[in-house]
């Protein structure tokens, strides 16, 4: 990983500990400037968004983190967190119901890339 990505991450991890809200959006903003497909960038501004009140800037970037791991548990369950938090229950239901899926061993998108069909029988 590239040491400047890191560093970022880390002082964005520190201002976080610290209650300094702006200052870690700040620095995870950086990271996925420096990086886009760097997923842990995206789960932690979009979470860090959230703390701020900034909800459909978390939406934007949990959707990005869904986009680079699909099957990732967490990135769905946040994004999920965050359509709530900002009054989208259909789309929240959506997003949980893809996390609860991953956490009983299922995949939301195939092994060759293509989207599983999540639609009842």
């Amino acid at each position: 990983m590239d040491p400047a990505l890191d560093e970022r991450f880390d002082e964005g991890n520190l201002h976080l500990a610290l209650g300094e809200l702006e200052e870690a959006a700040k620095c995870y903003r950086a990271c996925v400037e420096l990086d886009p497909a760097y997923f842990d960038g995206w789960h932690a501004l979009g979470m860090v968004l959230m703390k701020l009140g900034r909800f459909p800037e978390a939406i934007e970037a949990g959707l990005r983190a869904t986009k680079l791991r699909p099957n990732e548990q967490l990135a769905w369950s946040s994004l999920s967190l965050f359509y709530v938090r900002n009054g989208q229950i259909a789309e929240a239901e959506a997003a949980g119901a893809k996390a609860r899926i991953l956490s009983w061993g299922g995949k939301v998108v195939n092994d060759d890339g293509s989207e599983r069909d999540l639609s009842p029988l």
